[in-house]
């Protein structure tokens, strides 16, 4: 099993700009916000901290490589302030959080500190219990996550080993009761699939 590293989440930022050639961040979150303004519906409603925006970046490159479809606050409805807490921008969270299959957890040195954090995961929990995993981001590979006492509570997404070689991303149960592929779980597949002894 192996979470993300800030390097590899970095590494696919920096691919990302790579392949928009000349464009910079700005241009590439403007056309982000073009492609998602119509959108009404979304596998995952990644949470995170606002101070992390160049590992949210990579993350989303990332799951969208899987064809996941990922709301972020500041990239799909960028009128929002995240710096206040206010009842429209709660209004507006509430509404993308109904329209989002899975809530995935972006669980870094950073989100200790984010005034959203826990009540975008404690508002998601009420929604749609049983569809949130927590998405570590590890210094180094190899490293290892504890995290807040309340993230305990819930899966964790993390790369498993494939028989034939490779990994795959897949949310894993607390206390060794199974695993779901990451797809599965953002489309409402509740399988727990058993570790092979």
């Amino acid at each position: 099993m192996a979470y993300l590293t800030k390097d590899e989440v970095k590494q696919a930022t920096r691919t990302r700009l790579q392949k928009s050639f000349s464009a910079s961040a700005p241009q590439i979150l403007r056309e982000s916000v073009r492609a998602s303004a119509n959108e009404d519906s979304f596998d995952i409603f990644l949470s995170h901290a606002s101070e992390d925006s160049e590992i949210v970046l990579g993350v989303r490159e990332i799951l969208t490589g899987l064809g996941l479809k990922v709301y972020i606050d500041w990239i799909d409805d960028p009128q929002l302030d995240r710096g206040n807490v206010t009842a429209e921008n709660a209004d507006m969270l509430r509404r993308r959080m109904k329209q989002s299959r899975s809530l995935v957890f972006l669980t870094t040195k950073s989100s200790v500190s984010s005034r959203w954090m826990p009540w975008e995961l404690g508002y998601f929990d009420g929604l749609k219990t049983g569809f949130i995993g927590i998405l570590p981001i590890v210094d180094y590979s190899g490293g290892s996550f504890s995290g807040q006492e309340y993230l305990g509570l819930y899966p964790l997404v993390e790369r498993l080993p494939l028989t034939g070689g490779g990994t795959r991303f897949c949310v894993v149960e607390r206390a060794g009761k199974g695993y779901r592929f990451l797809d599965d779980f953002v489309r409402g597949q509740a399988t727990i699939r058993a570790f092979n002894s």
